[in-house]
């Protein structure tokens, strides 16, 4: 389907960032995966659709660094924690009070981040994301690093060679996105046993990109995992994840 027109808020630093609406009702915030998009990641496959068909206001930021949004090359934008930053400021933009939160891979740390940080949504869904992805995050994205440091090296057929595919698919800024590595901060897991909203664990079936999903709904006190088909790579894809996103929003509160 075609995206929905581009709006704009500003960053805590003023940076110019960039977020789509689709449907109308109860709000709900999805924040997508490194290398990604909001239209990537929601659009594309039909999950906005499918949550916009349920009464759902599907709000979908594009990251720092990503999309739409500002691209600075200055490491000086790139503080610890600044995704975070910039979802808060969006909630805050938008005077979301009443609303839910969800987000795929990095976008998942991120809604992670932001509970941790005291946002208070109705239920949150963590996909595409396991215990190691928050508490060692400081240094992760190894294999990123590397393609985006190789650009134009690597073999056809290869992950890495794919990954670069996709970057040029979604028109990434490699000098950006490498800056984004620097922001991830760790989460302990002491911090995650705090969180008192209604978490889904939601990660494919093949999945063990960022640690154990079951571990993570351990960790957090009104949690539940579910698996969906596919891997970290694919499963962002099928509908069964927006399937499960729907369902668990619908759910009728305890």
């Amino acid at each position: 389907m075609t995206a929905p027109a581009v709006r704009y808020f500003a960053g805590r630093d003023g940076a110019r960032l960039a977020y789509r609406e689709l449907g109308a009702g109860r709000p709900v915030v999805l924040i997508h995966g490194y290398f990604s998009t909001a239209t990537v990641n929601w659009i594309r496959y039909g999950h906005a659709a499918r949550l916009a068909e349920r009464g759902l206001r599907v709000v979908m930021p594009d990251l720092r660094g990503h999309g739409d949004s500002a691209r600075p090359h200055e490491p000086a934008a790139y503080p610890p924690d600044v995704l975070v930053d910039d979802a808060l400021a969006l909630v805050e933009a938008l005077g979301l009070e009443d609303y839910d939160l969800g987000g795929y891979s990095l976008g998942g740390r991120t809604a992670a981040r932001m509970l941790v940080r005291g946002a208070t949504p109705r239920r949150a869904i963590v996909a595409g994301m396991g215990l190691a992805g928050l508490t060692r995050a400081v240094g992760r994205g190894a294999f990123f690093r590397r393609v985006l440091d190789g650009l134009g090296t690597f073999a056809r057929g290869t992950p890495e060679w794919r990954a670069e595919a996709f970057l040029k698919t979604v028109g990434g800024d490699p000098a950006a996105l490498k800056l984004v590595l620097g922001t991830f901060v760790d989460t302990p897991r002491e911090a995650l046993s705090r969180i008192e909203t209604p978490v889904l664990v939601l990660t494919g079936a093949q999945d063990r990109d960022n640690g154990s999903a079951e571990a993570l709904a351990g960790a957090l006190p009104r949690a539940r995992c579910v698996r969906t088909p596919g891997s970290h790579m694919s499963a962002v894809a099928r509908p069964e994840l927006g399937a499960a996103i729907a369902d668990f929003l619908s759910e009728p509160d305890a």
